[in-house]
């Protein structure tokens, strides 16, 4: 036992998600010291270091502890509404014919872009507080409704900001490349080069994100032009990921595996020589079901190639005003497993280890083990799945972040 250690958990059963281990690497009756921000120590409960400690103790009685919840992708700063927009695809209006009369990406970035940092910031924290009580402890904040240099810079300063109010890590993306804005209609690859060439690097400048995204499709960026935006991204010292082959195969996930990309995300029309890549790369796939729910699509990704070629999986909220409004990780899990096929353990790890891989944090956050980040979860539960199939309770009665205590609210 670390002589530094000062609170420790003990009778646990630690899901650690080591991978050599099965069950999500569970440890039965287990303690857990933390000195400063660092998990200090684990340990069988019985063991002679855990009864002399002198220290704080609580005592778990039973209960599971998780890492923190990662959320790997959102796009969780916007203005606006697009509700609706929903109401006019029930009854049958197609996306063209919405987003002729105003709707779509293009409606958000103009309500985006009408506010200003601070009413981007409260407009924002509702939905933050809402992944938090989940048990969220990182979250992946992109840009990408702004699409001027201003406008996406106000986008990750917001971000930023938001992480500075709340008890969470925000690991902040640069999404230029979401959709070509109205200003630049027929002139994609000049809107590509004004990221390339103004908007990349006055965000590394300034160090306001961690990676660049596309989107990767007929209805966005061209496989050319994303590979453009990846080299100026990698120039830059930015990491790279990308929303790829969600509406069909355009070998998006192949660029970001040949770019060493932290992730590929969607991947609904992914093929065998995409995953495969993947593999290789040691790249990430990130799916994202509530996307796939809100837009009743019918294309499913390919969970058992990605499984044979041995991808890690990473689940996710997506965030977003028009295709997944919604705050809720662990909804996210649940739809994975009824929607996907996933298991339980797939989807616990895919917002743990899994997600930590997918924003370059595998180092200090997903799993937990001596030495990383003290940012863990008490979970009032008898068998982890209960974590994935009884949505809507509140069974978390202890979230650590960085060994502060938070309870998370009602």
């Amino acid at each position: 036992m670390d002589p530094d250690a000062t609170h420790l958990w003990i009778h646990a059963n630690l899901l650690t998600f080591d991978r050599a281990k099965p069950h999500c690497g569970l440890l039965k009756d287990h303690a857990l010291a933390v000195r400063g921000d660092t998990i200090a120590a684990i340990l069988p409960t019985d063991s002679p270091e855990v009864r002399a400690f002198k220290g704080k103790i609580t005592d778990c009685r039973g209960k599971f502890i998780t890492p923190g919840f990662i959320d790997c992708h959102t796009h969780l700063v916007w203005g606006g509404s697009r509700a609706l927009e929903w109401e006019m695809r029930l009854s049958g209006v197609p996306y063209a014919e919405i987003a002729k009369r105003g709707g779509g990406i293009l409606s958000t970035v103009r309500s985006t872009r009408s506010m200003t940092e601070e009413q981007l910031v409260e407009a924002s924290l509702p939905r933050l507080e809402a992944l938090i009580r989940e048990g969220v402890t990182c979250v992946e904040i992109k840009s990408g409704y702004g699409l001027t240099l201003e406008d996406e810079l106000k986008m990750l300063r917001v971000a930023r900001r938001l992480g500075e109010r709340l008890p969470i890590e925000v690991s902040p993306t640069l999404l230029a490349a979401h959709a070509v804005p109205p200003e630049f209609a027929g002139r994609t690859d000049d809107y590509v080069s004004l990221i390339q060439h103004e908007i990349i690097p006055a965000v590394a400048k300034e160090r306001l994100a961690d990676a660049v995204d596309v989107f990767c499709e007929t209805i966005a960026f061209t496989h050319e032009q994303c590979h453009r935006i990846f080299a100026s991204a990698r120039m830059n010292g930015l990491a790279v990921k990308g929303h790829v082959d969600q509406l069909s195969n355009s070998r998006g996930a192949e660029l970001v595996a040949w770019h060493n990309g932290w992730s590929a995300d969607h991947l609904e029309y992914l093929d065998d020589a995409g995953a495969l890549a993947l593999a290789k790369a040691g790249t990430v796939a990130v799916l994202l079901p509530g996307a796939y729910y809100f837009l009743r699509e019918k294309q499913k990704p390919p969970v058992e190639a990605l499984r044979a070629a041995g991808v890690p999986i990473a689940v996710a909220t997506d965030l977003n005003p028009g295709t997944s409004p919604f705050a809720s990780i662990r909804l996210a899990m649940n739809m994975g497993c009824v929607l996907y096929g996933l298991t339980t353990d797939e989807v616990l790890a895919g917002v743990t280890r899994e997600a930590a891989w997918a924003l370059g944090r595998a180092d200090r956050l997903g799993t937990l083990e001596v030495g990383k980040q003290a940012d863990f979860l008490v979970w009032d539960v008898t068998h982890p799945a209960e974590i994935v199939c009884q949505l809507g309770t509140n069974i978390i009665p202890e979230r650590v972040f960085r060994e502060r205590t938070c309870q998370p609210q009602t």
